[in-house]
């Protein structure tokens, strides 16, 4: 790649780390949508686009047909490689065309391009991103959406003027192409998202917010806090959308979660709490904080979350503990299925429970084999019929007889 593109912080000049990128670049979804374009032989690409011709036939195994200057610009990206410069040159040229139609396919194949030579690329988006026609810059916005991910801190200043720019579709543009940019380049999203949840105007921090999902598994100390001062906001929607990152924060920095899901626990927003009932599920239920945090959760005047904690204490507890900390809960609480559950918790089944309930903690019987049954037991005689006994009897001989 001519002169390689590589992404420093604006603040302080070094090179921003992408680690490990989650999505591969498609080099496709770069290049302008299929068209003639495509078909037009590499050694005209040039005159075409400089408009040395108007237009160019296309022979028959090329599919045929005409193409334009238009088409030439949007093939520039497929020039040779030591024409690259003077590819550069026109495309610079089409980018400040007057004719609305050249600037949008400068538009089109200026991310392709700018794989080759970014040079001044980034100044002729901002420009076109104040076009005085609507569909340049709309075009333009696409490009941003393209390029920022690629060049995060060539598009900095650029981003950072979209992201508050007061019409809406500008808006919502920019703030797309900030989560493609996080999901590529996490330490660029967060030094957007840090400006952004400081901004007094709530609807910057609230789209802000949506963002941080995309780099709570990566981004860090840095995404920790940004997340963990998104919690403490005063707006409902910003803390609602930060909760949603404790579930994936369980997953990846259990021990950050833990300290953020303590201090939502007691949120007054119930979307707050029921994001945080899910990230505490997932968390290790041998710590003794855990252990601790969910018998204060069970006493939280939020049945939803009450219920979330009772249910875990079976899990977190054991023996006498869990039978004096439900019949302490028991005490206090008011809801019958919840009552009911406390009570089931508190009781001591082997003592205190039914008949088929101690039964349950016996120790079962060891199954004896007949083999063994014959060894160790002597035979018994059945019994003679009373008519056979008497028989015997009277066919003994009598003493007199035997004289």
């Amino acid at each position: 790649m001519a002169n390689e593109y590589v992404a420093r912080d604006p603040r302080t000049g070094k090179v921003i780390e992408s680690r490990e990128r989650t999505v591969e670049l498609d080099i496709r979804s770069l290049q302008p949508i299929d068209g003639a374009w495509q078909r037009i032989p590499v050694y005209e690409i040039l005159k075409l686009a400089s408009g040395d011709i108007e237009q160019l036939q296309l022979s028959l195994t090329n599919g045929g047909g005409f193409v334009r200057r238009i088409d030439g610009i949007r093939a520039l990206s497929r020039v040779y490689e030591n024409l690259i410069p003077k590819a550069h040159e026109t495309l610079l040229e089409a980018l400040d065309d007057d004719d609305p139609g050249i600037r949008i396919a400068g538009l089109e194949v200026m991310p392709g391009f700018s794989l080759k030579l970014h040079t001044d690329l980034m100044i002729y988006l901002s420009d076109r991103l104040q076009d005085n026609d609507l569909d340049v810059r709309l075009t333009s916005m696409q490009t941003l959406q393209k390029m920022s991910p690629i060049f995060p801190s060539g598009c900095e200043d650029i981003l950072r003027r979209e992201l508050r720019h007061k019409d809406k579709i500008h808006r919502k543009s920019a703030f797309e192409a900030l989560r493609l940019t996080s999901i590529a380049w996490p330490e660029s999203g967060c030094l957007h998202l840090d400006e952004l949840i400081r901004e007094e105007e709530v609807d910057l921090r609230r789209r802000g917010s949506k963002i941080l999902r995309n780099i709570a598994a990566k981004g860090g100390s840095t995404g920790w806090d940004l997340i963990g001062w998104s919690l403490e906001d005063e707006d409902a929607q910003v803390r609602r959308n930060a909760s949603q990152c404790l579930v994936t924060l369980a997953n990846s920095e259990p021990r950050i979660a833990l300290i953020l899901v303590e201090n939502a626990l007691n949120d007054e927003d119930t979307k707050v709490r029921n994001s945080v009932i899910r990230a505490m599920k997932k968390l290790d239920m041998q710590s003794p904080r855990v252990t601790d945090m969910i018998l204060r959760g069970a006493r939280s005047k939020d049945l939803n979350l009450r219920k979330a904690c009772i249910d875990q204490l079976s899990i977190i507890l054991t023996g006498d503990r869990l039978r004096e900390s439900a019949a302490e809960l028991l005490r206090q609480e008011t809801d019958p299925a919840l009552r009911k559950r406390l009570a089931a918790l508190s009781i001591d089944l082997e003592l205190d429970g039914t008949e088929t309930e101690k039964n349950r903690f016996l120790a079962p019987v060891e199954k004896v084999d007949d083999e063994d049954i014959q060894e160790f037991t002597m035979p018994i005689k059945p019994d003679k019929p009373k008519g056979e006994h008497d028989k015997q009897k009277a066919s003994r001989p009598k003493p007199e007889d035997l004289r």
